[in-house]
């Protein structure tokens, strides 16, 4: 009798052809099959998860479980013993036995979300785990032998952090065997557009509807040349918004890239109601620019949206009038349009 072949990956978002993207899955599918632990290192949104999904499938403990936590949501009592469970009595409220995630993961992979964010504390009874599979439950004297990969993600910079003393040395050789960087979505333009045509067949399913009839050419552009600064998940929640805010059966014509745009978006700490001409965010003075780092051509994409928001509202809408506002040709005002995505419903357009 054959063995069971593995599950389909979690989640088939794991899509893109870009040579950085293909890479990075060359990269995962080698060490995957090497029960060692990996640290996927990558900007918020990138995919991280999905990355360690596919380390464990792709592995001999691919029919073991598949344990998940995110650090960062839970304080360092709370984390100590979602990590390693308690007794009954180790502490207040703590009425019977809680088994913890490297016991649930025995024979498995425990991946650890924002791994930065646990303390050194924790951090020292991580690494005895790691080092010796030995452990206690918080309130406990008998020591728990389990086998464990892990595989740790985090968006920060983990040599900076034992340099800055916030993660120590001993447990960043034991857990980065390997690493994996995840690449962000802005370098990986060839796969926008898939990804964009699976977060939308999806939406239209959930909506109700029969299917997705695709992008518009200006809206299929603006993916492309949009940067990404949320990488995949802000890809995912534009493509569900630009869908749902699309009638049925009609290609997306606008992509709304950015929710809180509006020409009537109240102004920080202002009371009362605002003109027409004051309603879009004025652009930062030129004495009090966004703070460093930041990303230069975001924020300029940033202005070019807020002043033509405003222009467009000032000008009801007319183009050749908002045009002229911002001391632009027609054919300027469109080509900027179509560059943020913005181009409008066609009871609007003058031409």
């Amino acid at each position: 009798m054959s063995p069971p072949l593995p599950p389909p990956l979690e989640n088939t978002a794991i899509l893109g052809e870009s040579p950085a993207f293909l890479a990075l899955l060359e990269d995962a599918s080698r060490v995957a099959a090497v029960s060692k632990p990996v640290l996927v290192i990558g900007e918020r949104g990138t995919g991280k998860e999905l990355i360690a999904a596919r380390l464990h499938y792709l592995s001999p403990r691919w029919q073991g479980p598949l344990v998940k936590l995110n650090c960062a949501t839970l304080t360092e009592s709370l984390l100590e013993s979602e990590l390693f469970g308690h007794e009954a009595g180790a502490f207040t409220g703590a009425t019977r036995r809680h088994v913890g995630r490297f016991e649930q993961a025995d024979g498995g992979t425990l991946f650890l979300d924002e791994l930065a964010n646990v303390s050194l504390r924790v951090q020292e009874k991580i690494l005895r785990a790691v080092e010796y599979g030995e452990f206690q439950r918080v309130g406990g004297t008998q020591t728990l032998s389990v086998d464990v990969r892990i595989v740790g993600a985090t968006n920060e910079d983990l040599p900076a952090a034992v340099h800055g003393g916030r993660f120590r040395a001993d447990l960043l050789d034991r857990l980065a065997f390997d690493v994996l960087t995840v690449p962000p979505l802005r370098v990986r333009s060839e796969d926008v557009l898939a990804l964009a045509e699976h977060f939308a067949v999806e939406v239209t399913r959930e909506l109700g509807r029969e299917f997705f009839p695709g992008f518009s050419p200006t809206a299929r552009e603006a993916l492309v040349e949009y940067e990404w600064p949320g990488n995949v998940r802000e890809l995912k929640n534009a493509i569900e918004r630009s869908v749902y805010r699309t009638p049925a059966g009609e290609p997306v014509q606008r992509i709304v890239f950015d929710p809180f745009a509006s020409a009537w978006r109240p102004a920080p700490a202002s009371g009362g109601a605002r003109t027409p001409a004051a309603a879009a965010d004025p652009p930062p003075a030129a004495d009090h620019p966004p703070k460093l780092p930041c990303d230069l051509k975001q924020e300029v994409a940033r202005l070019e949206t807020r002043l033509l928001e405003q222009a467009l509202a000032e000008a009801r809408h007319k183009q050749p009038e908002a045009a002229a506002l911002l001391g632009l040709s027609y054919h300027q005002l469109r080509a900027l349009l179509r560059k943020h995505g913005m181009v409008t419903p066609r009871r609007h357009r003058q031409t």
